[in-house]
């Protein structure tokens, strides 16, 4: 345990020293801030149709006509902080020249990927947690309000999806770190899964949905369903759908269901805000998955890891 923790100070130490950290930092919190500010102006502008129930919630999920909202923002940069602090975590260590040497001191090689991969993820959830900090603060001096309990379990069920989320791609660019030796080779490969993810999936899943069951002139509510199911099945492969769909539900007390939901459904339902447990019912199934997903990535670069041989200079 020592040596993890030696390893998991240092690189947080050099994590937090670093320019890239400083520049992304500063950029993320004011894209977050300025996208917080703009919700706030819209709200402010027309009292009359926000509902002042889950008001701070609201801030995160609602968008401008300019910019996107919040939550959207930080579903498409997350990743790049994950993969910005993992695809030279390794291999940086061999151009360098110095695994040889770390690995010589009383260290065990596991506590140095473990050791980075913590340090990745705390670094990370510090991020995250100064941008809801100044975005609170924000919040705060302009609505004169301040948030209840079950907004703030909500953030917070918000903020370690989010962590979640971004270390999935953490572990990602952990895992080409290990299989590729040269730094821009995992770069430039945890960009273009990520890319894959975010940009080309959506559009295969259109075409594909299309193909399967196409909307014509004459469409019935069958053939919408069925549009929408096989469409939001090949998305789900996407862990920008899941983090979506999760935080959607988790931020807006009102929805009730991930699905195409008709008129005639809507009638029956009882519109009243559900509890955070039955929120999270609802996309128990995304959580887990998401979860699953960091871990088996990380879980595989690990073993490359221990099973590789590592030469002395």
């Amino acid at each position: 345990m020592y040596g993890l923790f030696a390893v998991f100070w240092k690189e947080l130490a050099d994590n937090f020293g670093s320019r890239r950290f400083l520049l992304l930092f500063i950029l993320i919190c004011l894209i977050g801030v300025f996208t917080a500010y703009l919700s706030s102006q819209a709200i402010m502008a027309k009292p009359e149709e926000t509902p002042t129930e889950f008001l701070f919630l609201r801030l995160f999920t609602s968008y401008s006509r300019s910019l996107p909202s919040f939550v959207s923002f930080l579903s498409l940069f997350a990743p790049l902080l994950g993969i910005i602090f993992g695809f030279d975590a390794i291999n940086s260590e061999h151009s360098r020249g110095t695994i040889s040497l770390v690995l010589s001191q009383p260290l065990f090689r596991d506590s140095l990927i473990n050791g980075k991969f913590l340090s990745g993820l705390a670094t990370i959830a510090l991020i995250f947690v100064s941008i809801l900090l100044i975005v609170l603060g924000l919040e705060l001096h302009m609505l004169g309000i301040l948030p209840e309990g079950a907004e703030l379990s909500r953030l917070a069920v918000f903020f370690l999806m989010s962590v979640i989320y971004a270390g999935f791609y953490l572990s990602l660019g952990i895992l080409f770190s290990v299989l590729f030796r040269r730094t821009t080779t995992s770069a430039l490969t945890s960009i273009a899964v990520w890319f894959f993810f975010t940009f080309f999936l959506y559009m295969f899943a259109n075409v594909i949905a299309d193909y399967v069951s196409p909307i014509t002139k004459e469409v019935t509510e069958e053939v919408i369903l069925k549009h929408t199911q096989v469409q939001n099945m090949i998305m789900r492969i996407s862990p920008m759908t899941l983090y979506g769909e999760t935080v959607n539900v988790v931020l807006n007390p009102s929805v009730r269901t991930l699905g195409l939901v008709f008129p005639a459904e809507t009638r029956e339902l009882i519109p009243t805000p559900l509890s955070l447990s039955q929120s999270l019912m609802i996309v128990w199934p995304q959580i887990v998955t998401l979860i699953a997903l960091m871990l088996i990535c990380f879980a595989i670069s690990y073993v490359v890891f221990m099973k590789q041989e590592i030469r002395s200079v």
